[in-house]
């Protein structure tokens, strides 16, 4: 099939892709809770008469098409959990749960990939690569790629090549954007427990002030950004949460300290860690007191996308929407994205995909409690996918 009925195709189903979104919106559902949204993706799979696996100790479903005739497998994949927040905007699709709404755009993700289901499946026979789709849950919590990692799904047939799309409220529908190399930052949460001796707040000389360490150990980790890192450099260390003492007449004798790290690779993560280590526990010995600083291990890698696949995006969306439409990101973001479990077991190209549109004031960026798109992304988003796929075929 060619690259202009693909297309075609692809507008065509453009109000069942509105519909299923629509439905999706309605009912959003928090992370590893994806029991109506998980029967919701079945129903549409059915539908479309596609194969699926789905499992019981999470809410993932893997959709898939084999080809005898396959020479590579290709993954797509698409979050289905929503966010903690209460939806303002008044729609008829407007969130029926209170206080959870699909403001990360979550609902768009897994309509772009059913679409990539319904467009794909219908040209089964023309294919010569296999094709897994993975409808991914707790991405917002839990990392939930990492469960299919973990089920091997990326192996029998093993996955070589992977593409996911998150939309973003700062870019016009119409407008795709990525860039080599690094697009998010790696995410690991931060511990720091100060201890000293609890006293009276009237004779202080016979207490250890743990909350004064405290605050000498948080302004001092401000200048390992500042001081150790070249000007070049790009990473966050941000300590938004401190908790300690007992009442304001008591020395306090423990302080915990509670932070996030994000860097762009592993070595400068181990950088800022020694460096902080040290800090952490100098300041506070100079304070007579005790310290430790602790970094959590299970949060998510720098998410490193391929040149090559990255030029096969670019490619696509040029042909597709014209030159112009692709736009390369300058600065990585820092903000985590759990597609990087995926990129570190195979080539990986993840791109962003427009869904403003300043005319019809949808203008609202991911994770607020407006956050809404223009519906026409979903289908450039299910066309992209259909069309990177193909590249392989």
């Amino acid at each position: 099939m060619i690259k202009e009925d693909i297309i075609k195709k692809g507008y065509e189903i453009s109000d069942y892709l509105i519909k299923v979104r629509r439905d999706l919106h309605r009912t959003p559902e928090l992370a590893m809770q994806e029991f109506v949204t998980k029967e919701k993706i079945k129903k549409y799979l059915d539908e479309i008469g596609i194969d699926y696996i789905e499992f019981e100790h999470h809410r993932g479903i893997m959709a898939y098409i084999y080809s005898k005739n396959a020479k590579t497998t290709i993954g797509i994949r698409g979050d289905i959990d929503a966010l903690p927040i209460e939806e303002k905007k008044e729609s008829e699709y407007k969130s029926q749960n209170k206080g959870i709404m699909h403001a990360c755009g979550h609902d768009a993700h897994t309509t772009m990939l059913i679409g990539a289901c319904k467009l794909l499946y219908e040209m089964k026979n023309e294919l010569n690569v296999n094709i897994k789709f993975f409808f991914e849950p707790a991405e917002e919590k839990d990392g939930g790629a990492k469960f299919f990692v973990e089920d091997g799904l990326l192996e029998n047939p093993k996955v070589e090549y992977m593409f996911g799309a998150h939309v973003q409220g700062y870019l016009d529908v119409g407008v795709i954007e990525s860039k080599y190399g690094t697009l998010n930052a790696s995410t690991n949460s931060v511990l720091i427990k100060v201890k000293g001796k609890k006293g009276h707040g009237a004779y202080p000389q016979n207490g250890i002030d743990a909350l004064v360490a405290a605050a000498q150990i948080i302004t001092s980790l401000q200048s390992i950004i500042s001081r150790n890192l070249a000007p070049h450099d790009m990473a966050v260390l941000t300590l938004g949460k401190i908790q300690g003492g007992d009442a304001g007449n008591v020395i306090c004798d423990e302080v915990t300290i509670n932070g996030t790290l994000r860097t762009l690779d592993s070595e400068q993560r181990n950088f800022i860690v020694k460096r902080a280590t040290e800090i952490v526990e100098n300041t506070a010995k100079a304070y007579r007191c005790e310290a430790k600083f602790k970094i959590k291990e299970n949060g998510y890698d720098a998410l490193i996308n391929d040149k090559d696949l990255i030029d096969v995006v670019k490619n696509n969306a040029e042909e597709f929407l014209g030159k112009g439409s692709f736009i390369f990101k300058d600065y990585p973001s820092m903000g985590g994205e759990d597609f990087s479990f995926f990129t570190e077991n195979c080539k990986g190209a993840f791109f962003h995909v427009g869904c403003a549109n300043k005319e019809k004031g949808i203008t609202s960026l991911i994770h607020t409690a407006d956050f809404d798109i223009d519906e026409r992304c979903l289908s450039i988003g299910s066309i992209m996918h259909v069309l990177n796929v193909l590249s392989f075929n």
